[in-house]
């Protein structure tokens, strides 16, 4: 069922309170990444712990020269977040999007 003018409007106004932000992503990505925080905040917690454990124990081997190679790849993939964080927010807000019209949509039919 389609929605009308009204349902799309209220569809918006929820998505604008409930979506990711970039500028937050990337604050987070900035400041926090030693601790994974910007892929944790997009909700992509199994890489997060990945990436997170692959940053301290890095740190914590670098002295063995085996964390440097982990630290590598962390900065590796730390740069290609950079580059993923744009997607990852606009998969966000399109699954949101949706699921929000579809909530409305149903208490729609149920009125």
């Amino acid at each position: 069922m389609a929605l009308d003018t009204q349902q799309q409007m209220l569809v918006e106004q929820r998505l604008n309170n409930e979506k990711k932000s970039p500028l937050i992503a990337y604050l987070l990505w900035f400041f926090l990444s030693g601790f994974a925080a910007h892929r944790f905040y997009m909700g992509k917690t199994g890489s997060a712990l990945v990436m997170l454990l692959l940053c301290w124990i890095g740190i914590f081997t670098a002295v063995f020269m085996v964390g440097l190679i982990l630290l590598v790849i962390f900065a590796i993939w730390w740069i290609v977040d950079a580059f993923l964080i744009p997607g990852w927010v606009e998969a966000d807000m399109r699954e949101k999007r949706s699921k929000i019209a579809n909530e409305i949509g149903a208490n729609a039919m149920l009125s």
